[in-house]
């Protein structure tokens, strides 16, 4: 059991407010595996003080000195990287070849980018008779999701520590455990009281209070629309500065000339990592109408290879999703997209044979999409892939825009030019061209309803700074 029934304020385990508490289930066998505290409005004041009260030595330590102990949070996440994964697997189900790989070591890497990149900024600016210097937001309120519980927490933590500021961290209630490994690397790895601290709890009762307390600076947000636009209508109260990061609905286009076969593996492999819990999942396939049909048969070949399992056994590619609640949504985006006309190609709303417990959904592939039906505009989270059709490159551009979100995507062709050429014509935050690799210190964010600002490098440093002009 994975018992924690502590807060840490202040540089410390401490009691919190109440007894009441947080059941923490394994999503692959429906058993609570540990409790967190279920924290208050009093647990953040405190929290938000100790944060205050760290603030101005944090935000006058040299960039040399809190690099170095970003680096030394790093290196402590890494030594704690197998338990890290085992953790994650356990609370929310991600399989460990993912967990370990991404869920555990891509934090570690993001947080020393973070020393890099503070160390890397430029001293103050002089423009004609003024000097542009960056200063610290202040105090950082972080509400965190349950699908990378850890990496989203360090998209946070390490841009805000780096650039000067304290923060206080609300880990999704659904995958809470993990953050208290964290914490323990960062009282280990020295950071002075106060800079950092953590509130495990709901979000109605502690991410509303930090959205709404005076002496919260700035709400950085990671999960759905309506939590991020309650987290941003609350904190308009006091004029908080505000980041979100709410979802998308990628579009996977594969243009005519594209290794097709490539393209359909690793748009399957995107589509359905993390049981499809990835706010980047290229969910939408976009494929020509003369190539459409082999698309399919690939696409349904290669979700074969993503049965069901244990996600703490090494060669598990897809583990259950994350709370049956979760796993009913996916199950209802399914069935409404066959009632919408939809052709069911593999997997579906049965439970996956020999997984009756476990809140596991099948891979699953549709067909015949309807560009402006449910599944293809409303973010589904779960394992499930449409593949839509189109007759030219003009229309299928007109099908990857036709979305609320803007996040990721990806395009294939033989021709990079070409390509490119209709990566800049997509209206979203990020977009790979022929499987371009995933860049650590690449801006993150999208557009449209897809969120406001940016993280990791040095563009996710700078939404924790302000600009003053002092002119001489």
């Amino acid at each position: 059991m994975y018992d924690r029934r502590q807060l840490y304020i202040d540089g410390g385990w401490v009691e919190p407010a109440s007894d009441a508490a947080i059941d923490v289930e394994n999503p692959a066998t429906e058993q609570a595996v540990g409790a967190v505290p279920a924290g208050n409005a009093e647990d953040v004041d405190r929290a938000v003080a100790a944060a205050r009260d760290a603030f101005p030595a944090w935000a006058a330590m040299p960039r040399k000195e809190r690099a170095d102990l970003l680096r030394r949070l790093s290196e402590a996440l890494t030594a704690r990287a197998e338990r890290i994964a085992t953790t994650i697997a356990t609370e929310m189900g991600c399989p460990m070849r993912i967990a370990d790989r991404i869920q555990a070591r891509l934090p570690a890497t993001v947080v020393a980018s973070h020393a890099d990149v503070i160390k890397q900024q430029p001293d103050d600016e002089r423009i004609g008779n003024s000097l542009v210097v960056r200063e610290p937001v202040g105090v950082v309120g972080s509400i965190t999701p349950w699908n990378y519980p850890l990496h989203q927490i360090t998209n946070k933590l390490a841009p805000a520590l780096a650039a000067g500021c304290t923060i206080v961290v609300k880990p999704s209630e659904l995958a809470p455990l993990v953050s208290y490994e964290l914490f323990e690397a960062i009282d280990e790895a020295g950071l002075p009281p106060g800079v950092a601290n953590l509130v495990t709890g709901y979000g109605p009762e502690v991410g509303e209070a930090l959205a709404l307390h005076p002496d919260v600076d700035m709400m950085s947000f990671t999960g759905s629309v309506r939590a991020g636009s309650r987290v941003a209508e609350l904190s308009a109260r006091s004029i908080k500065r505000v980041a979100l990061e709410l979802g998308g609905k990628s579009a996977n286009v594969v243009l005519d000339d594209a290794d097709l076969e490539t393209a359909v593996k690793v748009g399957v492999a995107n589509a359905f990592l993390n049981a499809g819990q990835t706010c980047t999942a290229w969910t939408r396939m976009l494929v020509h109408r003369d190539q459409y049909a082999e698309a399919l048969g690939l696409a349904e070949r290669f979700a074969a290879g993503y049965p069901p399992g244990d996600p703490l056994a090494r060669d598990t590619r897809l583990g259950p999703l994350v709370s049956s609640a979760q796993r009913d949504r996916v199950r209802g985006y399914i069935d409404t997209g066959i009632e919408e006309g939809a052709r069911l190609v593999t997997g579906g709303v049965a439970p996956p044979d020999g997984f009756e417990r476990g809140y596991y959904v099948s891979p699953t592939v549709l067909a015949d999409v309807d560009p402006d039906a449910t599944v293809a505009q409303e973010e589904i989270f779960g394992p499930v892939l449409s593949v839509i059709p189109y007759a030219d490159d003009d229309e299928a551009l007109r099908i990857a825009n036709n979305s609320t979100y803007g996040l990721a995507g990806a395009v294939w062709s033989a021709d990079s030019g070409r390509a490119e050429s209709f990566a800049r014509g997509v209206r979203t935050g990020s977009i790979d061209v022929n499987g371009g690799q995933y860049n650590p210190v690449a801006p993150f964010g999208g557009y449209k309803r897809s969120g406001v600002g940016r993280e990791m490098g040095r563009f996710g440093l700078e939404e924790f700074q302000e600009i003053k002009s002092i002119q001489l």
